[in-house]
């Protein structure tokens, strides 16, 4: 046996001890929500360093990761044209997607809070799995993400943080459950108050719902979907099938749109992401910042379960009007809103569409410039909530958006 496959084996044999140390830690330590100072010093300490803007560079190939997981159920060939409503009992009506096993959609959407920041708990697990990212401004530069898993389960998703005032927004418009780690007291009040039991606090210990991983660490937190709807059932969440009207699928892209090769977020200057499209597959691959190169170089974004760079079918930077309490703190109005902007990216093709929030327990509606549904990719979606003041530029294809509140 050679060095290589030495060094390969003792590496295989440390990750399944972790993870069988993991699945003992039943109960992961709780957090006291009281905590505002260290909270706030956990977010500062975690967010990006403002920086001179990058530029392009050549792309460089994904790394890969130690352990693999996978997912419990697969998507499947995607249907003709569906929706608003009416969906098909095996399309899933946040993809366009038929599902594997229909029974899927026998229960309420999984929510997972999920870190962006700090940077060393990159990649993410678990976000290739979601029907739909959303993500959002939280103060100092930086973002977060709130994956919805539906169609799809995975075993581990993360690393998970703290819940934010806009959450139960989103949660309540898919009738969905929230999965988080903590929150500071305010806004666990203002979630609880919301959504009531279909609030699950890791820091309350529901392993294996939420889980640490045995490092005990700001990153080290990871969820699973699966459980998460378990979990909701057992504490008494009606887990049956709701009625989602309010997304249009077509694998043909709509007329009207322009040249979208590229979207470009930017939270801060050194809060990088960037979506560029990709002719053979027909999706946006994610590129991220990375912040142990100077200049930011950027790399892909993988999903370290399948060690593969995140690939979306729809990318939408919708425009809503944030209100700031503090530099940490902040509210977004997404309920009952009516004729806000969006930049929806399907099939390297960018439209300027609205979107609409008819009810608060009915998904985000994206209205084309006829005041008919705007019809999506079948496929998955990812969503960044931009502030109403945010800068918007295009040249040659390539869009920049540079956030700004409110």
């Amino acid at each position: 046996m050679n060095n290589k496959i030495r060094k390969n084996t003792k590496w295989i044999l440390l990750g399944l001890i972790a993870i069988i140390l993991a699945s003992c830690n039943s109960t992961p330590p709780t957090q006291d929500v009281s905590m505002a100072g260290t909270y706030a010093a956990q977010t500062l300490a975690a967010m990006p360093t403002e920086t001179e803007a990058p530029q392009m560079t050549e792309e460089v190939e994904p790394t890969p990761t130690e352990i693999e997981m996978t997912a419990t159920a697969t998507m499947v060939p995607e249907v003709g044209p569906v929706g608003p409503e009416d969906f098909p009992e095996d399309v899933n009506p946040l993809t366009g997607l038929r599902v594997s096993d229909p029974s899927i959609l026998d229960r309420r959407p999984v929510f997972v809070k999920v870190a962006n920041y700090p940077a060393s708990g990159r990649p993410h697990a678990g976000l290739s799995f979601a029907d739909i990212v959303f993500e959002y401004y939280i103060g100092y530069g930086g973002n977060r993400f709130m994956a919805l898993f539906y169609g799809q389960d995975s075993d581990k998703i993360g690393p998970m943080r703290s819940g934010r005032l806009v959450d139960p927004q989103i949660v309540s418009l898919y009738e969905g459950v929230l999965g988080f780690e903590s929150a500071y007291v305010t806004i666990l009040d203002h979630i609880n108050e919301i959504l009531g039991n279909r609030a699950l606090n890791g820091a309350a210990g529901i392993c294996p719902a939420i889980c640490d991983d045995g490092r005990n660490i700001v990153t080290s937190v990871f969820g699973n979907s699966g459980a998460l709807t378990e979990l909701a059932g057992e504490r008494g969440v009606e887990n049956e099938r709701y009625t989602m009207n309010g997304m249009a699928f077509d694998t043909d892209a709509p007329d009207g749109g322009e040249d979208g090769q590229q979207a470009t977020i930017l939270y801060s200057s050194a809060n990088r992401g960037e979506w560029r499209f990709d002719e053979d597959s027909g999706l946006y691959l994610r590129w991220i910042e990375d912040p142990d190169t100077a200049d930011l170089e950027m790399i892909p974004l993988v999903d370290r379960n399948t060690e593969e760079q995140l690939a979306f079918s729809n990318v939408v930077v919708l425009f809503a009007s944030y209100t700031e309490f503090t530099a940490s703190m902040h509210d977004v109005d997404i309920w009952n809103s009516t004729g806000q902007r969006a930049v929806v990216f399907r099939d390297g093709q960018a439209y300027d569409i609205t979107w609409s929030t008819p009810d608060k327990n009915q998904p985000i509606q994206f209205i084309d410039e006829s005041g008919e549904i705007f019809k999506l990719k079948p496929g998955n979606t990812w969503v960044a909530i931009f502030g109403v003041n945010s800068g918007v530029t295009e040249d040659d294809g390539l869009w920049t958006f540079n956030f700004r509140l409110p």
